[in-house]
């Protein structure tokens, strides 16, 4: 039956779905997951990557996490080179929003536009869905640390903790029973990681598979901060001495 009503995004099957926004979810729910978690004193996000090598220049560029603009930071979970076009997107919307108003765009602002452009694609004859879901983590005055998700229909939402990617449903499942809203920044990458170390298929968890960054405000700039491997490691070791501990417990 799907198959006389996949052909194009535009048309409706008789139960009333769009085969062609589901398959694109569908291809992310097979991605390398992402997770956000807002806590006190900021927002975490992490990644798996699934692009693994020793020739990798891992200096030049991220896989999974972009910065938008000074206050806010995405991580992308699905087709990378969809998710490019949208970032940059993205980024030119909030320049055009700072060279018009002279202060930083709303966050919800920021997202509503890059999901009526989504929507869009799923609307009109001719075009396919982007195939990616991304994870927005920002601070404005007007709310302060906020996170949304949104994904390949033009949907978004807000959230404290959310994960998007392959294994989303357990990961959610953790995050509804540990996350706490007096979590700070240092409790949430440990809930992070240990997130991550559950839903993911590796057996080992290293700074190779895995990215790690935040947004802070100490003081009344904005800060992102992507972590470095030497971090990450460090991070990953603290974890697995705090789970040695509750086992001997």
């Amino acid at each position: 039956m799907a198959r006389r009503y996949d052909s194009r995004t535009t048309i409706f099957s008789p139960e009333g779905r769009l085969f062609q926004v589901e398959y694109a979810m569908e291809a992310i729910s097979h991605a390398g997951a992402a997770i956000g978690i807002v806590s006190q004193e900021g927002i975490v996000l992490a990644a798996e990557k699934k692009i693994i090598s020793k020739l990798l220049d891992d200096d030049k560029s991220t896989e999974k996490m972009y910065k938008l603009d000074d206050h806010i930071a995405c991580a992308v979970a699905g087709i990378t080179a969809d998710a490019n076009i949208l970032i940059n997107y993205a980024r030119v919307a909030a320049q055009r929003y700072l060279f018009a108003y002279q202060e930083p765009q709303p966050i919800e602002q920021l997202v509503t536009q890059l999901c009526d452009l989504k929507q869009g694609y799923t609307q009109y004859g001719g075009m396919r869905p982007f195939g990616v879901s991304l994870l927005y983590a920002g601070w404005d005055k007007i709310h302060g640390f906020q996170l949304y998700s949104s994904d390949p229909s033009g949907n978004y939402g807000g959230w404290k903790a959310t994960a998007i990617g392959a294994n989303n449903q357990a990961a959610q499942s953790i995050l509804k029973q540990e996350w706490k809203a007096e979590l700070n920044l240092k409790e949430a990458l440990q809930l992070a990681v240990k997130v991550m170390s559950k839903t993911m298929d590796s057996t080992s968890l290293t700074a190779e598979k895995l990215e790690f960054a935040t947004l802070t405000r100490p003081g009344d700039e904005v800060r992102y901060r992507v972590l470095t491997d030497q971090q990450v490691e460090a991070l990953l070791k603290e974890a697995n001495v705090g789970a040695e501990k509750k086992e001997e417990l």
